[in-house]
């Protein structure tokens, strides 16, 4: 089975930069697509950002775009979201996502079909 385990949260200031980690338990090259989504307490989970593992390109929720970078490490079979000029309103719990769909869409979360546990992110003002 296949398990992802992410690595990274934290509670930090406005401002501030925060790198998370999603290390997956079998080699990626098995996944088409990586991501991120963030759940804020009474709020759905929603999209963050996503990379096609072949030719690695990526995708943004308009809302962190420009201040989160998704990256992965094939070698390490991890992913990565750099989060820089955190906002209060990032705090959330972050979740990494894996598919293995050939055709998958950031706007359904029911196209990744393997999740992490999740990582607290808290941004304070």
């Amino acid at each position: 089975q296949v398990q992802l385990v992410e690595s990274g949260g934290g509670m930090v200031q406005a401002g501030d930069s925060l790198r998370l980690s999603c290390v997956a338990s079998v080699r990626t090259f098995n996944y088409n697509g990586m991501g991120w989504f963030r759940q804020a307490p009474g709020k759905e989970r929603e999209f963050v950002a996503a990379i096609r593992w072949s030719g690695g390109i990526t995708y943004y929720a308009a809302s962190v775009k420009g201040r989160f970078t998704i990256s992965r490490n094939s070698a390490k079979n991890t992913v990565y979201l750099q989060m820089t000029s955190l906002k209060p309103e990032d705090t959330a719990v972050y979740y990494c996502a894996a598919t293995t769909r050939l055709s998958w869409s950031t706007t359904r979360s029911s196209d990744f079909g393997s999740w992490g546990q999740g990582t607290q992110v808290t941004v304070s003002s």
